[in-house]
């Protein structure tokens, strides 16, 4: 049986094959996580009351400063991470509107 290759950290990378074995497992682990969290999104449109409260800025806001902290704390560009989150928060509304137009 052939074993899976081991990824490297990626200061110890020697070769674009490296590099790219470790975004690709990354790419595979950060879906699964994302799916996750969409089923949080889809939890959050089944129990909402009001279709008003699915967009809520307040909100928006709170969750973007959380993920600009800890993208500091974790050595994450702001660059990447508030334009990578509030694209994602984006669509999540859009399909937590789903959710709620079908569940209620």
């Amino acid at each position: 049986m052939k074993t899976a290759p081991q990824i490297v950290p990626p200061e110890a990378c020697q070769s674009m094959e490296d590099v790219r074995l470790g975004i690709d497992t990354l790419d595979r682990e950060l879906v699964a996580m994302l799916a996750v969290r969409q089923r949080y999104i889809e939890a959050a449109g089944r129990i909402k009351p009001n279709k008003d409260e699915v967009r809520l800025p307040w909100r928006i806001e709170d969750v973007v400063t959380k993920i600009l902290a800890e993208a500091e704390k974790q050595g994450l560009s702001k660059r990447i991470a508030e334009p990578v989150w509030r694209i994602m928060i984006d669509r999540c509304i859009d399909h937590e509107h789903e959710i709620w137009d079908k569940e209620h």
